[in-house]
């Protein structure tokens, strides 16, 4: 039997950027056992034996989404502190890599937190062979900041960064929701900005303000 080929009209790498969009989306909302080949093709407007000549099946589309996703952390970061000229613009620097990304697709968070919680053993082991390098660098910034007097010496870098994504992640992936038990409902650039200012706040220490 001929394996089927990709539809002439669609260049592959959109075809497949295509395809993990909608993957991320649905198996954010439904959940990876929820969400069938079928569905996905569907979203995106192609047939089931497309998808599969892209990516074989569900289970190595889902390991792609996630690649794609951790491995943007892993390289977007370090070029970005290397290019920051100052403590303040590393921070903010790493702070955009994090939220811009999820920012623009909340559902990148959301696809983060369904997996944390279903699979948190094979989680933990995608993030210590992806992300492990990319805190690693945060926490010698702590660190030399911390010597230089720039950063609060009471700051414990480890948990600091873990705080920090966390809060991050779940902000992004649930704001929207919680939101609801607050008057008003902040929406998110709200509640992002205020995560925002108590990591700064918490971080650094206070500038001597003149006589």
């Amino acid at each position: 039997m001929d394996t089927p080929s990709p539809q002439p009209d669609d260049r592959p790498q959109d075809v497949r950027s295509r395809i993990l969009n909608a993957a991320t989306r649905l198996f954010a909302t439904r959940g990876y056992d929820g969400t069938s080949i079928q569905a996905i093709a569907e979203s995106v407007g192609i047939t089931r034996p497309t998808l599969v000549y892209h990516f074989g099946s569900k289970d190595q589309l889902r390991s792609e989404v996630l690649e794609r996703m951790l491995g943007r952390w892993r390289d977007e970061l370090p070029a970005r502190l290397q290019a920051a000229t100052s403590g303040s613009d590393r921070f903010r620097s790493a702070v955009d890599a994090l939220l811009s990304f999820f920012h623009a697709d909340p559902h990148r968070a959301r696809l983060l937190v369904r997996e944390i919680l279903d699979r948190p053993e094979e989680m933990a082991t995608r993030f210590r062979e992806q992300l492990l390098p990319w805190t690693m660098l945060l926490t010698d910034y702590i660190r030399t900041g911390q010597a230089e007097g720039r950063i609060r010496r009471e700051v414990d870098p480890e948990a600091y960064v873990l705080q920090f994504l966390n809060a991050a992640i779940g902000t992004i992936a649930t704001g929207g929701v919680t939101s609801a038990v607050i008057a008003g409902n902040p929406d998110l650039e709200r509640q992002l900005a205020e995560l925002v200012r108590i990591a700064r706040r918490s971080l650094f220490n206070d500038r001597p303000h003149p006589e």
